[in-house]
């Protein structure tokens, strides 16, 4: 009762004074997750190591941001969700210190997992925002302005973290990052408010220590199977298989406590239902099919001088990862707002029909022409950074069940991963598997074909996500 009380207090208050404290934390978590990008090879020479090594750091930045994000979500149902964001805001602060610090690349590593708690970021700030937000117009439109904040800060992160690393070193990032982690941690201190809405309830650890080494493993031997990519390596596949079994067991240990638990962490009938797993499966295959194109494929074939078009990293990042960012950013809040309007599942279907749209631009005409290219990856900031990923998370929420809130848009986070993990291993294996054949625009026009295939395989899965009525407008 007194959750609810508190809840509807927050609903009248300052709306505004809410969301300038969840952006606050939202652009402190994405510039903590994408700055550093351009910044790679200067870690790699001021800690005197190899690149292999410093992306390590990123890859366990994000796991241990996939994994946190499976039950913090819950956990702030539970002990308050001011005071879980702001812990998660402090440590952010902790591992930007540490990095920044760093003597070698170990204690990088040991910094960029503590960041990996703030993980569950963006899912938090959406449910703090929908307890304060009844009105599903106004909700939607603040939804689209928070995740659209999850694609990229229009574009800034990776000019800010270029400049910096160019000009300070890469230490200055982190510094940089620990002003922001503090400022957002203030923010949420004085203009949010608290709130349990399972308050009483005691967390399932044991439920989480399973779900945990099972999405753990996984995303490990997804890591390992990628190295599988440079050559073939028998003890390598051996680990990675050893790791999926692990994960099934695990998985299968996570589905009998639940099963048995008093007080579960998620009711197994919650699994079964299609508004759990029909998202999270749109989810997956989505990044699968396009998180590597734009992130990894496109860049590196703009910049190739055969057969791409030789420019710069530079003028590649102003021509390519720019526009989608930038305008992701400014479709979001549209999207938003018509999601209530027209309905969540159908303004996600249009963005997965543009994106399959935009990637055949990519494969068929982008591969040709550079300004081809250009309007293909325009049309995938629109239709997906600014579409697709806003309806993903905001169905995690709306989706989630109402006795466990924090449920889906964790396990949602999960998947995000996930599939950032699959279009990783699944691209590049395609994309070096082909160039054995000689032709290496034709392997290129593969990897973007696989990658349109699986973003179809999402839109037919999508087709599958009930209507969340509770979030829509009547007609």
């Amino acid at each position: 009762m007194a959750a609810t009380l508190t809840e509807a207090k927050t609903g009248r208050g300052n709306v505004a004074a809410l969301m300038t404290a969840l952006l606050a934390a939202c652009v402190a978590f994405q510039l903590n997750a994408s700055m550093l990008s351009p910044a790679l090879v200067t870690m790699g020479q001021e800690l005197n190591t190899d690149q292999a090594v410093i992306g390590l750091s990123q890859t366990w930045f994000f796991t241990a941001a996939a994994l946190f994000s499976l039950f913090l979500p819950r956990l702030s149902d539970i002990v308050g969700r001011k005071k879980v964001l702001v812990g998660m805001m402090v440590l952010m602060a902790v591992g930007s210190v540490i990095a920044a610090l760093a003597p070698d690349v170990t204690w990088l590593f040991v910094g960029r997992i503590i960041q990996g708690v703030s993980g569950p970021t963006v899912p938090l700030c959406l449910i703090m925002l929908r307890s304060a937000v009844s009105n599903p117009r106004k909700y939607g439109t603040l939804m689209g302005l928070i995740t659209a904040v999850n694609g990229g800060v229009a574009g800034v992160d990776s000019f800010v973290g270029g400049y910096f690393a160019e000009h300070f070193g890469f230490r200055s990032i982190f510094w940089l990052m620990v002003v922001l982690a503090v400022a957002a941690t203030a923010l949420i201190m004085f203009l949010a408010t608290e709130s349990r809405p399972a308050a009483g309830t005691t967390m399932d650890w044991l439920g989480v220590f399973f779900i945990v080494v099972a999405v753990g493993a996984l995303l490990t031997a997804l890591n390992e199977c990628s190295k599988l990519v440079a050559g073939f390596n028998s003890a390598t596949l051996m680990l990675s298989l050893a790791l999926v079994l692990v994960s099934a067991v695990a998985f299968f240990a996570f589905w009998r406590t639940e099963q048995r638990a008093a007080q579960p962490m998620v009711e197994t009938v919650h699994l079964r239902q299609r508004s759990t797993w029909a998202p999270l499966l749109t989810t997956t295959l989505t990044m699968t099919g396009i998180f590597a194109v734009i992130n990894g494929i496109v860049p590196a074939y703009v910049q190739a001088a055969s057969p791409g078009f030789g420019v710069g990293p530079t003028e590649m990042s102003l021509l390519i990862l720019t526009p989608y960012a930038l305008l992701g950013w400014l479709v979001g809040p549209i999207s938003g707002r018509l999601a209530p309007v027209l309905g969540y599942t159908k303004v996600l279907r249009i963005g997965l029909l543009g994106s399959i749209a935009a990637l055949a631009v990519i494969a068929f005409l982008g591969l040709s022409s550079l300004p081809m290219m250009i309007a293909g990856t325009v049309l995938l900031g629109i239709m997906y950074a600014g579409t697709v990923n806003i309806m993903l998370n905001g169905l995690g929420v709306v989706l989630s069940p109402a006795g466990n809130p924090g449920f889906l848009p964790g396990m949602n986070a999960g998947a995000f991963n996930l599939g950032a993990g699959l279009s990783f291993l699944i691209l590049p294996a395609v994309l070096v598997a082909t160039q054995a054949l000689g032709d290496a625009k034709a392997s290129y026009l593969t990897v973007v074909v696989v990658g349109l295939a699986l973003t179809v395989a999402a839109f037919v899965a999508s087709l599958l996500i009930p209507k969340p009525v509770e979030a829509e407008v009547a007609a």
